[in-house]
């Protein structure tokens, strides 16, 4: 009798959105789900890379990232950070601009922060 392996899947863990949303509109449809397939792929724990995906570390800290969309009309960024437990969606917004803008930026570690700040014990 052969032994049946049982591989289970890791638990997908919960998108929380601290602020923000993704809906069409403004986005477009295709837009929509290309940014649910990418968070889905953070949930599941694998990692997105350039060009879908830009490292924030340095920027707002470890295990965040910016998710890069485009449409026919918007570049959207989507600030998140990957927990144990969830992935944080912190921002979302159209990108007019080459580099982040630093309201963006603190407002990102503000809402970190008041998060981190409310959860500090359940970790």
């Amino acid at each position: 009798m052969a032994k049946q392996q049982s591989e289970e899947k890791p638990k997908r863990k919960q998108a929380v959105f601290l602020h923000g949303e993704i809906k069409t509109p403004p986005f477009s449809e295709e837009a929509r789900r290309e940014a649910g397939f990418l968070i889905g792929e953070l949930q599941d724990g694998r990692q997105v890379k350039y060009p879908q995906a830009e490292p924030l570390a340095t920027t707002l800290g470890p295990r965040c990232g910016a998710l890069r969309v485009r449409d026919d009309r918007h570049s959207w960024r989507i600030m998140y950070r990957v927990d144990a437990e969830a992935v944080l969606i912190v921002e979302v917004y159209a990108k007019k601009t080459k580099k982040i803008p630093d309201e963006v930026i603190a407002r990102c570690k503000k809402r970190l922060q008041r998060y981190d700040g409310k959860h500090e014990g359940k970790k």
